[in-house]
């Protein structure tokens, strides 16, 4: 089957949603699938044209910026060009140029898939308001035009006023590709003798420094959690610096991590066996996020895979990895109190949280999303789909583990 994958970033470009598209990308390909990525060349040092792992990549050269997105004259002829030699258009949104997409494939007769990965909020300005409206618009369109609309858990589809639309109709939830790299003992030992840890609580966030991740949150919830804890720390994985759009947010927040320096590591971005090293030297992982940008939470299974309990906001969609695990607990969303406590009870019982890691890890197998996608687009070539929104057999399982503890 041939499989055009389109998303605004990608590769190595960090976020979820560029994790997400590559582990689901990667899956396809070694399932004998052709799959080719559409995308900006967003950094002019990239090259137009690649192949990593088996995945074509397609990086569109970028004219000019508007806040976080890219104008790409060349978008439209590659995207038509691609279109015409595809089996299945995969669109990922938030992407302004979906819509053209999506009506590429209605001409051309081939199914159009949607993910819907979350909403797209940029910071305050009146710019960003107007850009925020566009992109929905955008979205909108590209909804009405696909054949089918994915999202992660029905949670993030009963809350999100564009996803709710398609309800019981074309929406329909896989579950998120979720791995992490191969690793020795010897390159835990490494990354703790490299920060320096010992026997303290060790308290991880990873993400990158934008004003939705509540990395502010975290910073107000440390004073408390060092009342209990004097010698806790934080690791703090992700990029920090030079974040498009994003400078205003880490100006603000630059005195509190003077001010916390001793307690809270910015580390950068890691990955490879370093990352699953940070999520073994963890006893607690955080996810403070405070609006509808993020819609689960990729790294809460990375961190539970591991282990490692996990104390989440209760924003739809990021609270179901902690409620359908029993793995942690959900606390007020831009509650830094109410993040303390939760960070608390973790750290003084570490075990009581832990649950079954190999049964949560294979639920999110990127395999398993591949071959569950692959299962909707046949479907889509057999005709047009319309039934109830239900839920994986996976996340009944992941329930009925968290009620037999």
């Amino acid at each position: 089957m041939k499989i055009v994958e389109v998303l605004t970033y990608y590769r190595p470009w960090v976020s979820g949603l560029t994790i997400y598209v590559e582990r689901l990308s990667k899956a396809l390909a070694r399932q004998g699938h052709d799959v080719t990525v559409l995308t900006s060349q967003y950094d002019p040092n990239l090259p137009n044209y690649d192949v990593i792992e088996g995945v074509k990549v397609v990086r569109v050269p970028v004219a000019a910026r508007v806040s976080k997105g890219v104008l790409m004259p060349g978008f439209g002829p590659m995207a038509w060009k691609l279109a015409q030699q595809a089996d299945i258009l995969h669109l990922h949104l938030p992407q302004f140029d979906a819509p053209g997409v999506a009506m590429r494939g209605r001409i051309l007769g081939k199914p159009v898939v949607l993910t819907y990965h979350c909403d797209l909020q940029l910071p305050q300005g009146a710019f960003n308001r107007l850009v925020d409206r566009v992109v929905g618009s955008m979205n909108q369109l590209a909804g009405q035009l696909a054949d089918a609309v994915v999202t992660y858990t029905r949670d993030y589809g009963v809350h999100s006023p564009f996803l709710s639309q398609f309800l019981d109709n074309k929406l329909h939830i896989i579950p998120p590709p979720v791995e992490l790299p191969d690793y020795r003992e010897a390159d835990v030992q490494a990354f703790r003798t490299k920060h320096h840890l010992q026997d303290e609580p060790v308290v991880g966030i990873i993400c990158r420094l934008a004003a939705e991740k509540g990395v502010g949150v975290l910073l107000e919830a440390l004073p408390i959690v060092q009342e209990a804890f004097p010698n806790v720390r934080v690791l703090h994985a992700g990029e920090y610096q030079n974040i498009i759009g994003e400078e205003a947010y880490a100006a603000r927040l630059a005195p509190l991590f003077e001010k916390h320096k001793s307690h809270y590591h910015l580390l950068g971005n890691i990955e490879g066996a370093e990352l699953s090293a940070f999520y073994n030297s963890l006893d607690c992982l955080c996810v403070p996020s405070l609006n509808s940008t993020e819609s689960f939470g990729l790294v809460q299974i990375e961190a539970m895979q591991n282990g490692v309990p996990v104390a989440a906001c209760a924003l739809p969609g990021v609270r179901q990895p902690v409620t359908m695990t029993g793995m942690g607990e959900v606390t007020a969303v831009s509650d830094h109190t109410a993040l303390a406590q939760a960070i608390i009870n973790i750290l003084r019982n570490k075990t009581a949280y832990q649950r079954d890691a190999q049964l949560i890890g294979n639920t999110f197998l990127p395999d398993e999303t591949a071959q569950a996608y692959v299962r909707l687009f046949q479907k889509l070539q057999r005709g047009k789909l319309i039934g109830k929104t239900v839920e994986p057999a996976a996340y009944d399982k992941l329930r009925a583990m968290r009620d037999s503890y």
